[in-house]
């Protein structure tokens, strides 16, 4: 295992995330707050720690898949630990387990929260709260590719785009990963500009838009309000809507876009499908909600909001969805499960997964009637390897498997099933609000510290797609390590 190369990616990314942490540094300055002087001793400490890890530039810069996994593992747990800090030291959130829980929600774009009074924080501590959001969403170390000249031989760059990267297969846009990392961080960066402009149309000032569109851009859900977005005007409700929608469509469709692969980018059959839930679902909550509304646009308003929101895991709330009716809730705890599109900022299991299970299992009944024949599976047109097939296969097992333990860890806090249930499913699926206790009014405060760990947890396996954190677990992927500590005793 190259340990030297690990430890360098994790030095820049140390100090990556104490550069970016001036931002927020400066926010305090501008509105006069002390909070501020914690960020500076984070950024000393990020930038000194980053500088030590990375003083020796290793001469071995190959990085297979276990190496790509560890180092994107570790990566997130580092960038949790240090960014947690400054919640602690201002005393903001003085509990270390609550900060790095909020901050683990935050990177992850959960957008679970523990605090009941968001509106009290502090500007430079609320920018960096919804800041999290857009550092997580694209991915901290597809930024690093994209901005640090690294050794792309032997494939190691898009080991480590593959082990952070959200959906069933990562490929590059165009031959050098590094431009495909910038392009996609180009149309992040650009969409989420627009947004910011779109919100001050709407009479938001700039830090509220900043806010928002962090959090809408990375899909997490932290609110600038205690409401989430109740109390902001529908104009306000809908560019969010539009833009939650957006992110979650894989990001290949903009690039096809851009180039003008127009046929390209419509005949993706995962994008459609994905419009065609949120449309689906939209219908049958609008429906059932009409009767509670003061009018068809106050219901139209809310429906597809809501459903937009949970879909790509963003997690805002302009209702109480909680109150709404039984098949409503149901609706939406399903598209929880669904989730976004591959190769979006958005959570959950990823439209595209779902598209191959299903048209695997049409397949395995139209063997059972015509067992000789012979039929592959499709998507857009092509037929999908069945490495593919077996691999999200693994991953919905796996999934399940790690679903049923966390609700079990956690049923020993002595709360409800639909709280547990819903609490694990947003968490692993990156969601935000689940149903009661934990709901849109509601949060994560009053689970134990062990529950708190398993939460965290299952946020870090659900953004990096479950085997780049479960293989830090595994021993044989030690077993270099370990192997090589015994030989250097011996000498």
């Amino acid at each position: 295992m190259n340990n030297s190369m690990i430890i360098y990616i994790l030095g820049q990314v140390v100090r990556l995330e104490g550069i970016l942490m001036i931002i927020p540094c400066i926010t305090s300055l501008i509105y006069q707050e002390h909070e501020g002087f914690a960020f500076l001793v984070v950024i000393l400490a990020c930038v000194i720690v980053g500088t030590l890890m990375t003083i020796r530039k290793p001469s071995n810069q190959t990085i297979y898949l276990k190496e790509g996994c560890i180092a994107t593992a570790f990566s997130w747990v580092l960038l949790s630990i240090f960014g947690c800090m400054p919640f602690v030291i201002s005393g903001e959130i003085p509990s270390f387990t609550n900060a790095l829980f909020e901050t683990v929600s935050g990177l992850t774009t959960t957008g679970a929260s523990i605090l009941s009074d968001v509106e009290a924080m502090s500007h430079g501590m609320m920018l960096w709260r919804c800041f999290t959001h857009w550092i997580g969403g694209m991915g901290v170390l597809v930024f690093l590719l994209a901005i640090i000249p690294m050794n792309s031989a032997s494939g190691s760059n898009m080991n480590l785009m593959k082990a952070e990267s959200p959906g069933p297969s990562v490929g590059k846009l165009v031959p050098r990963l590094k431009h495909t990392a910038r392009i996609l961080y180009a149309i992040y960066f650009a969409m989420t500009l627009l947004e910011v402009v779109l919100l001050l149309f709407g009479r938001m000032s700039l830090f509220d838009a900043l806010c928002t569109a962090f959090g809408t851009a990375g899909t997490g859900g932290f609110g600038i309000k205690n409401d989430s977005f109740t109390s902001f005007s529908p104009y306000i409700q809908w560019v969010v809507t539009i833009f939650m929608m957006l992110f979650g469509v894989n990001f290949n469709a903009y690039y096809y876009i851009i180039y003008r692969h127009f046929k390209k980018a419509f005949k993706m059959e995962e994008v459609r499908c994905y419009f065609a839930i949120i449309l689906i679902a939209t219908a049958i909550i609008f429906a059932n909600i009409l009767d509670r509304c003061v009018s068809i646009f106050d219901a139209l308003t809310k429906s597809v909001f809501q459903v937009a929101s949970l879909i790509t895991s963003t997690g805002f709330s302009s209702t109480d969805f909680n109150l709404w009716p039984q098949i409503c809730r149901t609706v939406l705890v399903l598209i929880m499960f669904i989730g976004a599109c591959a190769g979006s900022t958005g959570g959950g299991i990823k439209v595209s997964r779902v598209i191959v299970l299903f048209k695997t299992m049409i397949k395995e009944l139209h063997s059972y009637i015509h067992p000789k024949s012979i039929r592959k599976v499709n998507l857009d047109g092509k037929p999908v390897e069945h490495e593919i097939v077996r691999s999200i296969n693994v991953y919905i097992v796996t999934f399940v498997i790690i679903f049923a333990s966390s609700v079990f860890m956690v049923a020993f806090d002595g709360k409800d099933l639909v709280t547990n249930f819903t609490a694990v499913l947003t968490t692993i699926n990156n969601m935000g609000p689940g149903l009661a206790e934990v709901g849109p009014t509601g949060n994560f405060s009053n689970f134990s510290v062990f529950s708190k760990f398993v939460f965290m947890f299952d946020m870090l396996a659900g953004r990096l797609e479950l085997f780049p954190l479960l293989i830090l677990f595994h021993p044989s992927a030690w077993k270099d390590l370990i192997s090589k500590r015994a030989e250097a005793r011996k000498f």
